[in-house]
């Protein structure tokens, strides 16, 4: 890992992944926690950061956690559901049934 590298990380006090450049937040995805799964509700990337694909890392490093923990995705961030569309490995975090729903 470069020292610039960005790294993702979850901040449970705030109920959202953040990703921190060169040790300064640079975005983050709020969720909530259901019990049938996590709940997307939005995705920021801070205006210096945008343009550098950090909302897509921020989204793989949060469904790689999420995979970890064996629960499923509820994306209603419009940015999650897009980046879910893009990426069919990933579709198994979304129940089943939800996926019509979000268009996965």
């Amino acid at each position: 890992m470069n020292v610039t590298d960005p790294v993702v990380r979850k901040n449970e006090a705030l109920r959202r992944y953040e990703i921190v450049v060169e040790g300064e937040l640079a975005g983050f995805s709020e969720y909530n926690v259901l019990a049938n799964g996590m709940l997307f509700t939005h995705t920021e990337v801070l205006p210096a950061f945008e343009g550098r694909g950090l909302s897509s890392a921020l989204i793989r490093g949060a469904l790689q956690d999420i995979r970890s923990l064996h629960t499923h995705v509820i994306p209603v961030c419009q940015f999650v559901a897009a980046y879910l569309r893009k990426h069919p490995e990933d579709h198994d975090l979304v129940a089943p049934e939800s996926r019509r729903a979000f268009g996965i």
